[in-house]
């Protein structure tokens, strides 16, 4: 079973709005060399959901992680990722099987992540924190 990887993102106009979610798939690349991964966007940016999706199973991928960076579960987990991944379920059929995650903001370790950002800004001068 040959696992892959798709981080999706919302995207935005302004490409900087990027650069939080390219760090983290950067970081995964350096953490798991061998991994296959894509990081994709619901709109304005590419590729798409469908296009890193075809990419990994290109790649041999038949178990297809999709992991919401969104801070909750709101209308595009709810609403728009599940026609997308109907679409790819009839595509491959039993050939790749794709599992969908909940948002990371739902995820208690990100809240708590986000909390102890928050509180560093109490903690500490200005310039210690990025």
């Amino acid at each position: 079973m040959s696992q892959g990887l798709l981080l999706f993102a919302h995207g935005a106009r302004d490409p900087d709005w990027a650069r939080p979610f390219e760090a983290v798939a950067a970081r995964l690349a350096r953490q798991r060399p061998g991994l296959a991964m894509r990081l994709a966007y619901l709109e304005f940016m590419s590729p798409s959901l469908e296009e890193a999706a075809h990419g990994l199973a290109a790649e041999g991928c038949d178990t297809i992680h999709i992991v919401p960076m969104f801070l909750g579960t709101g209308g595009h987990v709810r609403r728009d990722i599940p026609p997308l991944l109907a679409s790819l379920e009839s595509q491959y059929g039993d050939a790749v099987q794709w599992l969908l995650h909940p948002a990371l903001g739902d995820q208690e370790r990100i809240i708590q992540a986000m909390a102890e950002a928050s509180l560093a800004w109490l903690d500490g001068p200005a310039e210690e924190h990025p």
